[in-house]
């Protein structure tokens, strides 16, 4: 009975059937049995698949396996907001497209998705359109006709541990795995129930508050979004900065090492993400940022969940400027106010075996030697620097003139333009 009756409150807040739904032991293991589920349905169609550049990693695993697998997938593509053209979509659809996948909002940068265009499309090529909602169920149901949908319960502040994977009447699925009598085979084992009860409860109570703590924090993220780049000079705010979800701000700061301004923070009583290379454990940025083309170094991702203060978000403002600055005096980054002299040539700066965002904060530091015209090169062997440089470029009005690659790593060419 307390099954059943989670099962119900919690398709009443998704917009579905109770006997479309069924609970998974998370978010995640809920995106890997949609993905493989929908495309064994459908493998008389073909074996395509579609996902966006920007989808949660859960999704990417799942299309790496299934192209592990001798299937094929595309990615479409995503401007600097972070957001897919549902003509991208459309156009990626072919005659042997088994499904395509969208989330409805991305985690990192907050930016809501055209899931009702792009469910249009492909509903009209006759391909199911899975959606990955952990990050916007909380706040409201997905619009459009989409045909799968996924959740995490601890995105909308439930315990960790729930998922939900909705599979609309007639769509064709076929679970994988050995067979379970429970959860319609969809999601073997024993069920939690004491945190599905609570999934379901706190979604319910969540949803009772959504309308108006959204127009509440939205204004405080719009506070961030504003007055960060006026307080921190060389700030790039990214995401969409309309369609976006209301408690999520994210922002990437010039000269900075990003492991150590997310520890600064900390030390100031913040607890915030990154998706900068040098935070990450890995020597690769954040795909999310990478597919938008923006900068990378020094990302800090602000979540806001309901029930925080003003307060907090004033203080954070006022403690911001002064950490940003005290770790950009620390890496030796140039004043804004230096003036450098000029030379007659083109330089090289040789930054082979060192991090974000040190590559960068040397090109900053010689641009000024070369004269308006000429050219700087930065040797550099990391990753980030393939995404930042041009980014610093845009952000500084210089000209990216490209890369190639060399025997000890990448060489970037900056022109001076200004």
């Amino acid at each position: 009975m307390l099954l059943d009756a989670a099962r119900e409150a919690a398709a009443e807040a998704v917009g579905c059937r109770a006997d479309e739904l069924v609970f998974t032991p998370s978010g995640t293991r809920a995106v890997h049995s949609g993905v493989a589920g929908a495309l064994a349905g459908r493998r008389r169609a073909g074996s395509h698949l579609i996902v966006s550049a920007v989808e949660h990693s859960s999704a990417l695993h799942a299309a790496e396996a299934h192209e592990a697998g001798g299937g094929t997938v595309t990615q479409v593509p995503v401007d600097r907001t972070g957001a897919v053209d549902p003509e991208a979509y459309a156009d990626a659809l072919r005659g042997d497209t088994a499904l395509a996948c969208l989330q409805s909002a991305n985690h990192e940068v907050g930016t809501e998705q055209p899931v009702a265009e792009v469910a249009e499309a492909c509903r009209a090529a006759g391909v199911p359109l899975l959606v990955d909602a952990a990050q916007s169920l909380g706040w409201g149901k997905v619009t459009g006709d989409w045909s799968l949908l996924t959740a995490s319960a601890h995105k909308w502040g439930g315990p960790s541990g729930v998922g939900l994977l909705v599979v609309r009447k007639g769509v064709r699925f076929a679970p994988q795995g050995p067979g379970d009598e429970r959860e319609s085979g969809r999601a073997p084992g024993f069920e939690n129930l004491p945190a599905i009860v609570a999934a379901a409860a706190s979604l319910r109570a969540v949803r009772a508050e959504a309308a108006g703590e959204a127009v509440r924090l939205r204004q405080l993220t719009e506070r961030i979004r504003t007055r960060v780049p006026a307080l921190v000079p060389d700030v790039e705010v990214v995401g969409d900065p309309v369609r976006r979800l209301p408690g999520v701000v994210t922002f990437s700061c010039l000269y900075v090492d990003g492991e150590t301004l997310l520890h600064e923070l900390d030390r100031a009583g913040f607890s915030v993400s990154s998706g900068s290379s040098c935070t990450s454990g890995t020597l690769t940025p954040s795909h999310v940022l990478r597919a938008m083309g923006v900068l990378s170094e020094g990302n800090v991702r602000v979540s806001l969940p309901p029930g925080t203060p003003a307060e907090d978000v004033e203080r954070f403002l006022e403690v911001l400027p002064g950490t940003v600055a005290a770790v950009r005096e620390k890496l030796g980054v140039p004043g804004a106010t230096e003036a450098a002299p000029k030379t007659g040539g083109d330089l090289v700066v040789d930054a082979v075996g060192r991090r974000c965002p040190v590559p960068v904060i040397e090109l900053a530091k010689v641009i000024g030697d070369v004269p308006v015209g000429g050219t700087v090169r930065v040797l550099s062997d990391d990753e980030a620097a393939r995404l930042d440089i041009p980014a610093w470029c845009e952000m500084r009005g210089q000209e990216y003139v490209g890369e190639e690659p060399t025997e000890r790593g990448t060489a970037y060419s900056v022109r001076r333009v200004s």
